[in-house]
């Protein structure tokens, strides 16, 4: 009997698995398909959008080199031998051509091939004089008419875009061409922003536009030799290797998409490939997107499959189960009525039992019943007395003179209803439907709970040849249990929504007050910052009305003195910033040499007004951070071992820690107690052991721990009390394959105040004090201020007589006056756009990128006399050169 029924549990169980494994392959493999199909046209859709993103960046210029081929100058240009000054006119020409429309280079080219002249004239390596017959853009040009070509640039080394357009004589001879070269960096730096790898192959398969640095150059198929012979002619791809990207193709969609796996790179090994043809241009755009959250997918959706199978096989054992017990239950109720009958019939023949049976007349009782835990009474048909046990005493104390064989069992109803027991209906109505329940011989289950608190379960059931049979079992332990555990969950219930309301409104009300911190902060900061700039501006004034040593010496305190308040409040700003989440991380990888370089730049004089030696040691190491913040960190560290060093040389080093490079600044100050080595990260904890003249603000460390928290690196300090200190950051350690090419920005300097004078300023401001001293201070760079004043005051002077050549605007203007929408309506009543700075007191990188965007100027106050100067220069330039 043991061996079949583990044969059987062994069977249930392996079914019970098998259909659950089957289950989950079958909704994982189902999900897998659905969810990577969906997946492929959503990409397909983003493929679709960055490949017009191409095109009509392509098409902006198109009508550039159309434009430039109409001109009579570049025709007349053609047709004869040039002088030098011709050159050098035409060199002009070009370059404000391609200024205007912000293209790489344009150039000038006769029907030999040979470039006239070009936008880059200035640069050593220019275009003007060499030979370009060779390429294809210059060979269609001549021979079609226009021309399209993608290549590196054989003078410059610059990779671009060529477009061409014939030159044609007044009788229709082609007698050379203009071509621009178009810069499509942009886009790669677009495409940094996703985690999705999006590449450009030409007709040959060379990817040369890709989001990742390490596939320019790569082959997506093999290069005939036809092909070779044709990138050798036209100089495509000069001084590049091309090498092969290796791929499977695992899987094709239905849509055109590919499931490939990446046999040399880190990305994941399987991923989505999609591919769109660009017209026109033999090009292809491919784009890689990772699955790994399809697989998730249908891993999960295996996971609820398999769940649920199995919570439905266990569901159909436990029905089974019942089932098997309510058999049990039925079987066992069969066989006691089984015995009754034969205990009965017994009775009725036993013929050498009547001395007993007349003893056991008397009192009733049955040795057959006294084994049961239960109360047990027996009746006859006629619903008089047979037989009880025991525990039916004990459970109703009748008395002994009211339990006879032979009795009614209505006397003993009647008994029960005088004491209680029955219920609260009238006693005969409660008397006779007990009695008519036990006439109709039903049987029946019900509880009763006693005066006493004695709850009994009853449970009747009929004897086949008549009669009844009662059992009462004492259930109240049980009962109580219950009633104990049904009042403890509820109240751990009440007690968990209690809690959780508690802590819900606890959250609220933090969030609440760091909100409030913030705002309250951001505007305390404004306003203050206001008169500040105000102050900054006057005291700019003041060199030029001083003119003694101790007027001087007062004037650069007064400087001092306002650069330290404006280093305290930014410092604010940039706390209240950080712990809103509104300080933005730009995490890449770059070169960690170029940083400490500026670190030195930036304190070598200051360490050597100090009497103490700045020495950086970089190393040729990359790391990965955000180059901004991490520069500000070690910054911080350099100027506070400045402040509280009286000697010796300060070093900043790194120290390599397996995939980790920990950048430490080492100073010769006089040490830090370990009890305090904690508490100088708090805000507006400082050593007394600064100078005297420069102790700090307390808040330095306190932004080096939240921008080291902000990215992810571990800040420490070790230091010796008379020996020195050493704070240092740990950083990862980046990809020197990852390094972006960042091109060096031209800088004009300008050593005098020429594009000033005589230019035409607004100033609006809604604070008067900051209006009047940037008013004087305009006037005395020579500028003309016609106005200087709120918003409301612009408004009204402003009319198509009185456009200025800048305008010096706020932000925040006071009550709901925005700066850029009052610059708006200032421009139409101007009926011009004049060139725009914002001066402002909000840091928001959202609108400093608004800014640039839309070309306008960006100073943060308090503003800085001589960086004001600069941009106002800069921009007056721009307007004249045009």
């Amino acid at each position: 009997m043991l061996f079949p029924l583990r044969r059987r549990t062994v069977w249930t169980v392996a079914t019970l698995l098998l259909g659950m494994l089957l289950s989950m392959l079958t909704a994982g493999w189902l999900t897998w398909e659905r969810t990577l199909l969906a997946e492929s046209e959503n990409y397909l859709r983003q493929l679709a959008v960055r490949a017009q993103g191409l095109t009509q960046r392509v098409d902006r210029y198109r009508t550039l080199p159309e434009v430039l081929s109409l001109d009579n100058e570049l025709r007349a240009a053609l047709q004869h031998p040039l002088s030098a000054g011709d050159v050098n006119y035409l060199n002009r020409k070009l370059e404000r051509a391609n200024g205007a429309s912000q293209a790489s280079t344009l150039t000038l080219i006769d029907r030999h091939g040979i470039a006239v002249a070009a936008s880059n004239w200035r640069s050593p390596r220019n275009n003007v004089g060499e030979d370009y017959n060779f390429r294809p853009y210059v060979q269609q040009a001549l021979t079609t008419g226009s021309g399209r070509f993608y290549g590196i640039g054989t003078t410059t080394g610059e990779p671009g875009y060529f477009l061409s357009q014939a030159i044609y004589d007044e009788g229709g001879q082609v007698i050379g061409l203009v071509a621009i070269k178009i810069a499509l960096h942009e886009l790669e730096r677009q495409w940094l922003r996703t985690t999705d790898v999006v590449v450009v192959a030409d007709e040959h398969g060379v990817i040369f536009l890709t989001s990742r640095e390490s596939w320019r150059y790569r082959l997506l198929q093999p290069l005939s030799s036809e092909d070779l012979a044709m990138l050798a002619a036209t100089r495509q791809y000069e001084g590049q290797t091309l090498t092969p990207l290796h791929f499977d193709v695992r899987k094709q969609l239905d849509n055109g998409g590919q499931l490939v796996r990446l046999r040399d790179s880190d990305l994941p090994g399987r991923m989505l490939l999609q591919t769109l043809e660009l017209p026109h241009s033999g090009w292809k755009m491919h784009l890689l997107h990772d699955i790994r959250t399809s697989l998730q997918t249908s891993i999960w959706a295996a996971a609820a499959a398999g769940g649920l199978w199995l919570a439905s096989g266990l569901l159909v054992l436990f029905v089974r189960q019942r089932q098997r017990l309510a058999r049990v239950r039925q079987r066992s109720r069969q066989e006691l009525e089984t015995v009754l009958r034969q205990h009965a019939q017994e009775l009725r023949t036993a013929q050498d039992g009547i001395v007993q049976a007349a003893k056991q007349a008397d009192t009733g009782l049955s040795r057959s019943l006294e084994h049961l835990p239960q109360g047990v009474v027996i009746i006859d048909a006629e619903l008089n007395l047979v037989a009880w046990n025991s525990r039916y005493l004990q459970l109703f104390r009748y008395p002994s003179e009211l339990l006879q064989v032979g009795r009614p069992i209505e006397d003993l109803l009647r008994y029960n209803a005088r004491r209680g027991l029955l219920g609260p209906a009238p006693m005969e109505e409660a008397i006779q439907r007990r009695l008519q329940h036990l006439r109709s011989g039903k049987p029946h289950l019900h509880e009763s709970a006693k005066d006493d608190g004695t709850v009994l379960e009853i449970r009747g059931n009929p004897l086949p040849d008549g009669g009844f049979v009662t059992s009462y079992a004492d259930i109240t332990s049980y009962k109580n249990a219950a009633r104990e555990l049904r009042s403890l969950a509820d109240a751990l219930e009440q007690r968990i929504v209690e809690r959780t309301r508690d802590l819900a409104a606890a959250k609220r009300e933090a969030e609440e007050a760091n909100r409030y911190k913030t705002r309250f902060v951001n505007a305390a900061v404004h306003d203050l910052l206001q008169p500040l700039n105000a102050a900054r501006m006057f005291t700019s004034l003041l060199p030029a009305h001083v003119r003694d040593e101790a007027g001087r010496h007062v004037v650069d305190s007064i400087e001092a003195a306002l650069a330290s308040q404006d280093a305290i409040l930014t410092s604010l700003l940039d706390i209240a910033r950080m712990e809103s989440g509104q300080l933005e991380v730009h995490v890449r990888d770059f070169t960690l040499d170029a940083l400490l370089h500026v670190v030195h730049n930036n304190f070598a004089m200051l360490a050597q007004s100090e009497g103490l030696q700045l020495r950086t040691r970089a190393g040729h190491y990359v790391v990965r951070s955000d180059e901004a913040l991490l520069r500000r960190i070690v910054q911080n560290f350099v100027s506070n071992a400045i402040r509280y060093s009286r000697r010796g040389r300060i070093l900043v080093g790194c120290r390599r820690e397996g995939q980790f490079l920990r950048i430490e600044v080492h100073d010769q100050g006089p040490g830090i107690p370990l009890s305090l080595q904690k508490e100088i990260f708090e805000e507006f904890r400082r050593l007394d052991e600064g100078h005297a003249d420069d102790r700090g603000t307390g808040l330095g460390l306190a932004i080096v721990e939240r921008l080291g928290r902000l990215l992810g690196h571990e800040i420490g300090l070790r230091s010796e009390v008379g020996q020195g200190s050493v704070f240092w950051v740990k950083v990862p350690l980046g990809d020197r394959a990852a390094l972006q090419p960042t091109a060096r920005p031209q800088v004009t300097v300008h050593t005098d105040d020429a594009p000033l004078q005589g230019g035409v300023a607004w100033y609006v401001d809604d604070d008067p004090g900051t209006c009047s001293a940037t008013g004087a201070l305009l006037e005395r760079w020579g500028c003309h201020v016609p106005f200087a004043g709120g918003p409301h005051e612009a408004l009204a002077l402003a009319s198509p007589d009185s456009v200025p050549q800048l305008l010096l605007l706020d932000v925040h203007l006071g009550g709901d006056l925005y700066g850029p929408e009052v610059y708006a309506q200032l421009c139409e009543r101007w009926g011009q756009t004049p060139p725009v700075i914002l001066v402002t007191a909000e840091r928001d990188a959202s609108l400093r990128r608004q800014a640039a965007e839309k070309g306008w100027g960006f100073l943060a106050k308090p503003v800085r006399p001589p960086a004001l100067r600069a941009l106002m220069s800069q921009m007056l330039l721009r307007i004249r050169e045009g």
